[in-house]
């Protein structure tokens, strides 16, 4: 399985996840708290409603305007506002690497510049991977939760969730804090 730097990313959020179960050896903490948060799994995007069906096939046309020479690892992103209207993102990658940007914060920037003011109702998040399998939902990395939770916090709306592969299962989740509970 050739990895990915998102497969990377998700990895080291399991593991710091995991870690944050246990105290550190030696030493009684203070407090323990546990974070989870509920999601909704769909088996296929066929049993969404017909809302969402339209916005994670619109991320995953997204996917065909990415520029991704370098990873094969096409992401688009779809969303709708609340004053109804939509607008699509999708990574745009640069030999310099972290001059490259993320499908959701392409999306995020053209949302705010062409819909000022508007809060993000729903995104839809897909991928296309050249080299590998295209069937499992992804999260967004971190840099990008941090801007959805800063997005969220900014219009003091939630901003849905819709993860999905190109088929398969899909993964819905309430709201981008749920991904990033330990915000800036």
């Amino acid at each position: 399985m050739k990895t990915t730097y998102r497969n990377i990313i998700m990895l080291f959020t399991i593991i710091a996840l995991l870690a944050a179960d246990k105290p550190f050896a030696g030493k009684s903490p203070v407090d323990h708290k546990r974070f989870s948060f509920d999601y909704d799994i769909y088996t296929s995007i066929d049993q969404l409603s017909q809302e969402d069906a339209l916005l994670l096939r619109e991320a995953r046309k997204a996917t065909k305007i990415a520029y991704a020479p370098y990873s094969h690892f096409h992401v688009g992103a779809f969303a709708r506002l609340t004053n109804g209207k939509t607008i699509a993102g999708s990574n745009q990658e640069n030999a310099i690497y972290p001059v490259g940007i993320c499908a959701e914060r392409v999306l995020l920037s053209a949302a705010s510049s062409v819909y000022p003011n508007v809060p993000v109702e729903t995104i839809a998040v897909s991928y296309y991977n050249e080299k590998g399998s295209n069937n499992s939902p992804i999260s967004p990395c971190g840099v990008c939760r941090q801007s959805l939770v800063e997005t969220e916090t900014q219009f003091k709306h939630p901003i849905r969730l819709i993860l999905g592969g190109m088929d398969g299962k899909v993964y819905i989740i309430p709201n981008a804090t749920s991904l990033l509970p330990l915000d800036f």
